[in-house]
């Protein structure tokens, strides 16, 4: 294991529902309408723009791409505003220790987030140098679960795809990291049962247990 690829929200820290308040602010002032709460969960690990197509799918409406830019731009001005009562005690359990242990063994980091407000985020949490690099998703082609933000996030590392555990909370990023080539590592439920290894929670992230799945991961590719 020489990498480690790492998802934003929902492992390093909590801001999904931040994201769900931003929508729904967003949905009650240009609409007048309640947002289901089903769509939290399907527009989770998901970019910006598709969470929006998502969500205007499901309430039936159409709007131009004026409206749609517009749209997207003033979700995430509310999410902006919430994220600055952000600080390092956010960060999820476990994250900062992994992390430092991860560099003190030579383990490259990179961020592969779907948020175009990964660097602001970590900025806010304290762990902007942290990382060795940051994917912009605004450069990425296809969101996930498209493995390419993975392949960019390995490659930006210098490092082979099968060089590298994936670390995600949804099945779009687990389905992305699988089909990019690293072994996939799955924080939740039953629901991410496709991830090469799972856990119930960031707790249990620690450098032997990526380093022990990527190892078996390994061994099964031979």
């Amino acid at each position: 294991m020489k990498g480690v690829l790492f998802d934003l929200d929902g492992i390093v820290t909590d801001t999904a529902t931040y994201h769900f308040s931003a929508w729904s602010q967003l949905v009650k002032d240009e609409f007048g309408l309640t947002l289901p709460e089903n769509i939290e969960e399907r527009t989770k690990g998901v970019s910006r723009e598709d969470s929006l197509k998502i969500i205007l799918d499901e309430l039936n409406i159409s709007v131009d791409e004026e409206r749609f830019h517009y749209l997207a731009n003033k979700k995430n001005q509310f999410y902006i505003e919430s994220l600055e009562q952000l600080t390092d005690k956010d960060i999820l359990p476990g994250i900062q220790e992994l992390i430092i242990n991860l560099r003190q063994k030579g383990v490259k980091i990179a961020l592969a987030s779907a948020s175009h407000n990964g660097p602001f985020i970590l900025e806010k949490i304290g762990l902007l140098d942290s990382f060795d690099t940051i994917v912009d998703p605004g450069k990425v082609t296809k969101g996930k679960p498209c493995p390419e933000i993975f392949e960019v996030a390995s490659a930006q590392l210098g490092l082979a795809p099968k060089d590298c555990v994936g670390v995600e909370d949804s099945i779009a990023g687990v389905e992305a990291i699988n089909s990019s080539g690293s072994c996939s590592v799955g924080v939740g439920d039953e629901t991410l049962s496709q991830a090469f290894k799972r856990v119930e929670s960031t707790k249990e992230l620690t450098v032997t247990l990526l380093q022990e799945a990527w190892n078996n991961f390994v061994k099964e590719k031979v």
